[in-house]
């Protein structure tokens, strides 16, 4: 850290200090709702307030509701030592101040450190709730992305800008995944969101799955499971908020969520203390508009701006793809890439399912050729996966159809291919797709 961002990040601090806030009182609580009276001609909807119990330290909360002779505020945590007539004080909107030194810094959602060491604001604040650049301004994908695996430098290729979904189910390695990404793909940034994480599964994360070097490029900003439904979904918010600081500054990031699933969970707990019905299979109706304006955030940049990588994680019980967050992830990215349990049992990392799986930079990401070899290989592993029980119930006889047995020849391969982790760049990888093809009579040009 240099003196001079040193001293910026001070003086940054002591402007944001207000020796003055308005003040109101407690005048009902349900549950964990408190009804506050006399802040209602200052306060907005999703500012934030603090209540100074009789018993017990301040309780920090966010109004959800205005009324006409009160605010609904939703605390952060459980309201016990609450009394009638506790002063409640209006803090500031909800903001953020990035700084380029949060590189290799694990955050909570209000832009506190996690990892015992002191840590100073940026200079200029951001609002945690952002437009998205304008959509006629924004720049095309970018170049194709090197990612560290042959499966996602091939048959799912990723390019700068790009917003893929990870649709998974628990325990099928979608967090190792993530890392992997993290460790390996082309970004000189990537800002992890950790929503409503285990408290064990962080220092796992980082320490094991994410690693010190991965950890050296990175700002991870997590909300544990445990904390209250404010704060998972601020999780998301603050880490866009950080991933667009650097964007500003033209460089590349990699914004990776864990997941989006827990984050509309907890927008769900906000939206029915305000008072939205739970329509959409549980989900209140804002939960759309929620997950929609998230993503817009990320892509390509403007003018001298960089872009914003995208991968969000859903977790889909019962790998149940038209469950409400997976139906509005599907329809809003750019591709996704699907998970199988029966892939992930049989031994192979990643558990990619190519055949459910898509990416949108298709066909421009790739040359002619290598189009071409990506259509082979999809048939090759159509025929195979059409005729994968009689082949191994040993039902089905060489000789039978020549085109069944390219794919038999060409599956153990294909297979091999697909788990490679530490796989060269994108045109390396597909020149090793080409010679695993010809091993096997399907590619001969």
């Amino acid at each position: 850290m240099t003196d001079a961002s040193l001293i910026d990040g001070l003086v940054a601090h002591i402007a944001s200090l207000k020796p003055v806030r308005p003040v109101g009182k407690v005048s009902r609580a349900d549950g964990a709702t408190l009804h506050i009276r006399g802040l209602e001609g200052d306060a907005s909807l999703g500012d934030g307030l603090q209540v100074y119990r009789k018993r017990g330290a301040p309780l920090s909360g966010e109004v959800v509701q205005i009324k006409d002779d009160s605010l609904v505020m939703l605390a952060e945590d459980r309201p016990e030592g609450v009394s009638l007539g506790d002063r409640v004080s209006l803090l500031s909107p909800a903001m953020i101040a990035p700084s380029s030194n949060w590189l290799g810094r694990i955050i909570d959602p209000l832009g506190n450190p996690l990892d015992g060491k002191p840590l100073l604001r940026g200079a200029h604040e951001r609002r945690l709730l952002c437009p998205p650049p304008k959509a006629a301004g924004r720049r095309p994908f970018g170049q194709r992305l090197s990612t560290g695996m042959a499966v996602t430098n091939t048959m799912l290729p990723l390019v700068q800008g790009q917003r893929m979904g990870l649709f998974a189910g628990s325990g099928v390695g979608k967090s190792t995944l993530l890392g992997q990404f993290a460790r390996h793909m082309d970004a000189d940034v990537v800002v992890i969101a950790m929503i409503g994480e285990r408290g064990r599964e962080l220092r796992h994360f980082v320490d094991e799955v994410l690693g010190k070097d991965g950890l050296a490029r990175a700002v991870v900003v997590a909300a544990t499971s445990d904390q209250s439904p404010l704060l998972r979904r601020r999780c998301a918010w603050t880490a866009m908020a950080v991933a667009e600081h650097y964007r500003d500054q033209g460089r590349s990031v990699l914004f990776l969520a864990d997941s989006i699933t827990r984050f509309a969970e907890a927008h769900r707990e906000v939206a029915v203390a305000a008072g939205e019905a739970p329509v959409l299979r549980g989900y209140p109706p804002s939960t759309t508009h929620l997950i929609t304006s998230l993503c817009e955030r990320a892509g390509p940049g403007m003018g001298s701006q960089g872009d914003i990588t995208a991968i969000l994680s859903v977790l889909v019980a019962g790998s149940d793809m038209d469950e409400p967050i997976a139906d509005i992830l599907r329809g809003v990215l750019d591709g996704h890439i699907v998970l199988d349990r029966s892939i992930a049992e049989r031994g192979r990392f990643p558990a990619i399912d190519v055949l459910r799986s898509v990416s949108r930079s298709l066909p421009a990401a790739a040359t002619a050729r290598e189009n071409e070899i990506l259509a082979q290989a999809r048939k090759m592993l159509g025929l195979y996966d059409e005729n994968a029980m009689m082949i191994r119930a040993g039902l089905y006889s060489s000789g039978t159809d020549p085109e069944v047995d390219k794919a038999i020849q060409f599956y153990p391969e294909i297979e091999s291919f697909m788990a490679k982790t530490e796989a060269d760049d994108p045109q390396r990888s597909f020149s090793q797709l080409e010679l695993i093809m010809r091993r096997a009579g399907i590619s001969k040009s």
